[in-house]
């Protein structure tokens, strides 16, 4: 078909439009095409010149500034310090052995760092950095980098290692980091560039390792030029990392370094909670360790003296481990039993000194017996036949949900290492880890803290926290990360009847108040901070033992937990020293002297406590290893 004259206008303005289209993207690329190569032709001349010419620019990743740990006051717990030294690159190293004999000349390295260094070269990566010599006096470090000309390969740095300066007493919270090893980077699902940077530090152990993707920062890169002997001429180009973020503890460094120096070679641990925030303010396990000693490595010889002391140094016990919570748990049972309304807090238990079940004798600890005691008189007086008799009645399923409503059978969500969950058991457990059924002298056993039962000392002043405030009340470690508060979780009402709480406290109350009490030696004076508390003694064997004629590893522990002041608890603190014998003369004492620093900010004066031991807590203090006001140890004596 013919086309109109129309028609063949309009098609004839089509294809000039497409035309001019097609064209002017060709010019267009055609330009920009020009522009990039004029780029890399004119404006990076030099730079690829100088790539090309020996492989003369070099990239180096720069190690950040990890992020320091504060105290909820702002004391520095962990703190970065400059270190100097000096590495060498295998691409560099062609003239090694020159290189070592100038270097053993100049600053006197040994023949055994000699052999390190060409031992690590050898695994090394073409470019990855090996320490020849690390932490130089001044001194060496300049003499090193005036001999530039005559070490061929060798590069001087500046960098960054961590230092705790209150060494022990932050050990097992703070924890400590380590060089980088293979094993490390083995368990990485990703490894961060910064990790290859020679002996960078990582988190090994406690909130170091538990924050450490918050603390580590991220690498900077440092751009040189070298010439044809590995010698750096100038840098070009200096990108500084981002240094890790700041965070700051719940703790409070005074009162973490008495609880230290109170535990003082026991055995123990301590816990010291804010009753309101659920905040830590010292968790304490003693013997500690200097984790300076693991900055860069510990030796052989001291990491051997610490694995074979037999009070164990190295494991947190404030929260790895766990101890049969023994008459601390008591308070759990008889929650248990009011709750379930099998007992009135009045009702009254006939003590004889035992009781019989099944034809097996189960004892009281004063074996002729205590008479008649209700509920708070079975607290005074810590008697175990009435716990024998309310844990029939209310059953073990009744008295473990109990005590996980306390806080016991829990894990917390504390970046600290090897958290012990504990154990609440109950027929369901038994059944499947023991494989067998569960036994009214499993019931008990477990309603005086015995048996399967389980605590660590963290779950011990949750425990005494929620009895103090009938809340839920969450353990916190961490206050805010630079800057930023961090939520306080938890808080909300447990719904325990608060009259059957009101009895529990009250004979928490006689417990050290009323002269009849099993602490009340360790009473506090004061009245506006009287204390309520628990003693606790827990057998390490199945038998009954005195413990002045048994080894140390056989003798029971020493417990005890309280909360203060009684008519408005602020502080909840619980202690365990493993074999220490009798709760209430170990552990309440102690419990005692934690709970007053805490409440006074410092050594409390002699008038809180009991006109006829004032002088025997005055020369207690006069010998314990305090932090003076600059934060260096001294001997705080008591006027």
């Amino acid at each position: 078909m013919k086309r109109t004259p129309t028609e063949n206008a309009a098609s004839a303005r089509k294809i000039t439009r497409r035309a001019l289209f097609l064209g002017g993207s060709q010019v267009a690329f055609m330009g920009a095409l020009g522009l990039r190569m004029r780029y890399l032709q004119v404006d990076q001349a030099d730079t690829f010149r100088l790539l090309a010419e020996e492989n003369r620019i070099r990239d180096f990743l720069l190690a950040p500034a990890r992020g320091l740990i504060y105290d909820r006051n702002g004391a520095l717990l962990a703190e970065n310090e400059q270190t100097l030294r000096v590495v060498i690159r295998k691409e560099d190293s062609a003239e090694l052995d020159a290189v070592l004999i100038k270097l053993e000349e100049l600053i006197g390295i040994t023949a055994e760092d000699q052999a390190r260094v060409r031992d690590e070269l050898k695994k090394a990566g073409p470019s990855a950095p090996v320490i020849i010599a690390d932490r130089l006096s001044w001194e060496d470090f300049s003499l090193v980098s005036a001999n530039g000309p005559a070490l061929p390969g060798v590069t001087p740095e500046v960098g960054l290692s961590r230092y705790y300066p209150l060494h022990s007493d932050f050990a097992h919270l703070v924890g400590y980091v380590g060089p980088v090893s293979s094993y490390d980077i083995s368990r990485m699902d990703t490894v961060d560039p910064v990790y290859k940077i020679p002996k960078f530090q990582l988190g090994k152990f406690g909130i170091e390792a538990k924050l450490e993707d918050t603390l580590k920062g991220k690498a900077g890169l440092r751009r040189v030029e070298q010439n044809v002997h590995a010698r750096i001429i100038r840098e070009l180009d200096r990108q500084e990392g981002q240094p890790g973020s700041n965070v700051q503890l719940t703790v409070d460094h005074k009162v973490q370094n008495f609880v230290q120096a109170r535990l003082g070679t026991e055995s123990a641990a301590a816990v010291v909670m804010d009753v309101e925030t659920g905040d830590i303010i010292a968790a304490g396990s003693t013997p500690a360790f200097d984790p300076n000693l693991f900055v860069r490595g510990i030796s052989v010889a001291n990491y051997n003296a610490l694995l074979e002391n037999d009070h164990r140094p190295l494991p947190a016990k404030s929260v790895q481990g766990a101890y049969p919570p023994g008459s601390t748990f008591k308070m759990v049972t008889a929650l248990a039993a009011l709750e379930a309304g099998v007992i009135s807090p009045d009702e009254t238990v006939r003590c004889l000194g035992h009781t019989e079940v099944g034809g097996r004798r189960f004892h009281c600890w004063k074996r002729a017996g205590h008479g008649n005691v209700n509920l708070v008189g079975s607290l005074r007086h810590s008697c175990d036949v009435y716990y024998y008799e309310v844990a029939q009645r209310a059953g073990i399923e009744k008295i473990a949900e109990m005590g996980r409503k306390l806080g016991l059978g829990q894990t917390y969500d504390l970046p600290l290492s090897g958290i012990n969950s504990g154990l609440m058991p109950d027929k369901q457990w038994k059944l499947a880890n023991r494989g067998a059924d569960w036994v009214v002298g499993d019931s008990l056993n477990a309603s005086i803290g015995q048996g399967f039962v389980l605590a660590t000392p963290m779950q011990l002043a949750v425990m005494t926290a929620r009895l103090a405030t009938n809340r839920e009340v969450i353990p916190r470690v961490v206050r805010s990360i630079n800057g930023v508060e961090q939520p306080v979780l938890g808080g909300g009402p447990l719904d325990i009847n608060e009259n059957m709480l009101r009895a529990v406290r009250q004979g928490m109350f006689e417990v050290l108040n009323s002269n009849r009490g099993t602490a009340y030696a360790s009473r506090i004076a004061d009245e506006t901070l009287r204390m309520a508390g628990k003693t606790g003694t827990s057998q390490v064997r199945s038998t009954v033992v005195n413990n002045n004629n048994v080894p140390w590893e056989e003798r029971d522990h020493a417990l005890f937990v309280s909360y203060a002041p009684y008519d408005a608890p602020r502080y909840a603190v619980s202690v365990v020293v493993e074999h220490g014998g009798g709760g209430s003369s170990v552990a309440a004492p102690i419990a005692r002297d934690l709970m007053l620093f805490a409440l006074h900010g410092a050594v409390p004066p002699l008038e809180a406590y009991p006109s006829s031991q004032r002088n025997t807590i005055r020369e207690r203090f006069r010998t314990l290893p305090l932090l003076g006001d600059e934060g260096e140890s001294d001997e705080r004596s008591q006027a």
